[in-house]
């Protein structure tokens, strides 16, 4: 059974760790929840702790999403109510250890965040089945409206799972922190983001030119500089003109299992700036890309390489059963380089990091399964995803500009369900049963 199939969203088990490449040892650990990957996999998140639960789509205020995350101590944040959270551009702010964030408990339509973004700012957080959607909030051009639809900055043993990342202004999604706190590179990559795992989302349609001070910022994912044990694996990259994703300085990581349809300018790659990095000296960036798959779509520059290296210092590499795909379905280069500088190649015959266990799909298989398991409530797509996915699958539609040209915000209505704990193993938020996460009252 693939790691992707439908049954590991929905129900779980022992032999779905197997599945996922993980031997027994690791999966009698307690994975956060069945099927989770890399070196966070085993983070408790809010396991243990309270369950509070979210009953209304204010912003703000008793009973609300952003009440609860800000509640101190391990908690398990589960909906029992469905539609749009508009944030009216304040984000909500992750500072508080020990969280689930559980949208596969929601009633359908689930849950959507518009007009804002969610930063986490802390330490062992499971986030799975969400839609964030910041979009132009009715903001001017250039304006300087520049939000990420979901930030991990100074954080550590975070996973994002099964997530909907649309219509940012800064990032769709990101791992980040300073670049040189500390005396020495192990102090340096000990205060920034480190042990994060990016799995199986939908990371699409970063705007283009809207409300970005310096204008065009069409972006998918940034892994920012010495930001280590960062796993990306089973997303889907759609419409977005660079970083699907982009590695910066020193970062050591893992992408895998993507399926990345009409990058603009790049694809995968790798950048150390000079300028950014100063007196420090340039340490060694670590990357293993294995499996991907990357076609080329209408947005799509011609000459577009599968993964790209720019900037400075020197990069350990190890890319294997990677496919890539033009326009007319002839295969585009594996390997390219942007600017002036020649940063230094080392091609690498294993892979410098790998998180323990995990065993990656063929490239073959990648696309389907991708197309199948990617984003938010796969069993229960909003239309948004439902369109994104569709033009995935068939080749078409593009990068954009602003929400408005595919339609705008959701406005989707109000739906209520309780949330009742003995249909679900508290232990990792998966259903007991499938028909739960359909049922309405």
């Amino acid at each position: 059974m693939s790691r992707f199939d439908r049954r590991a969203v929905l129900m779980g088990g022992a032999s779905l760790a197997l599945a996922a490449g993980v031997g027994p040892a690791l999966a009698q650990a307690a994975p956060a929840f069945p099927g989770a990957l890399g070196w966070a996999a085993r983070t408790p998140g809010g396991r243990g702790g309270r369950i509070i639960r979210v009953t209304t789509l204010a912003s703000d205020g008793p009973g609300s999403l952003r009440a609860a995350v800000a509640e101190k101590g391990p908690r398990i944040v589960v909906f029992e109510v469905g539609g749009v959270i508009d944030l009216d551009r304040r984000n909500i702010k992750i500072n508080e250890p020990f969280l689930t964030i559980a949208g596969q408990t929601a009633p359908s339509p689930g849950i959507t965040l518009i007009r804002g973004g969610v930063g986490v700012s802390t330490h062992d957080v499971v986030i799975r089945h969400i839609r964030v959607r910041p979009g132009e909030a009715g903001q001017a051009k250039k304006s300087g409206w520049e939000c990420d639809a979901l930030a991990c900055d100074r954080a550590h043993d975070v996973i994002v799972d099964h997530c909907s990342l649309t219509w940012a202004t800064d990032e769709n999604l990101s791992a980040s922190g300073p670049r040189f706190d500390g005396a020495d590179p192990d102090a340096w990559r000990a205060a920034t983001s480190r042990g994060i795992t990016f799995s199986n989302n939908i990371v699409a349609e970063g705007l283009s030119n809207a409300t970005h001070s310096k204008g065009e910022h069409s972006k998918g994912s940034l892994i920012h500089d010495n930001v280590t044990e960062a796993l990306v694996v089973g997303n889907l990259y759609s419409h977005n003109r660079e970083r699907n994703p982009l590695f910066k300085g020193g970062t050591e990581g893992v992408v895998t299992n993507n399926f990345i349809y009409d990058p603009g300018k790049r694809a995968v790659h790798y950048n150390l700036h000079a300028k950014e990095w100063g007196e420090h000296p340039f340490q060694r960036g670590r990357l293993a890309v294995v499996g991907n798959v990357v076609q080329a779509g209408p947005s799509t520059l011609d000459g577009l390489a599968l993964f790209q290296l720019g900037g400075e210092g020197e990069l350990e590499l190890f890319a294997r059963d990677n496919l890539g795909l033009d326009r007319t379905g002839a295969p585009l280069a594996v390997f390219g380089r942007f600017g002036d500088s020649t940063p230094g190649l080392i091609e690498a015959t294993e892979a410098p990091v790998w998180p323990a266990g995990f065993k990656a799909l063929s490239a073959s298989a990648v696309k389907a399964a991708v197309l199948r398991e990617a984003g938010a409530r796969p069993w229960d797509r909003d239309a948004v995803d439902a369109r994104i996915v569709r033009e995935a699958a068939e080749g078409t539609g593009q990068i954009i500009d602003s929400e408005q040209e595919v339609g705008g915000y959701p406005a989707y209505a109000e739906t209520r369900r309780a949330f009742r704990e003995a249909d679900w193993n508290l232990a990792d938020m998966s259903p007991k049963r499938p028909e739960v996460l359909t049922a309405v009252e």
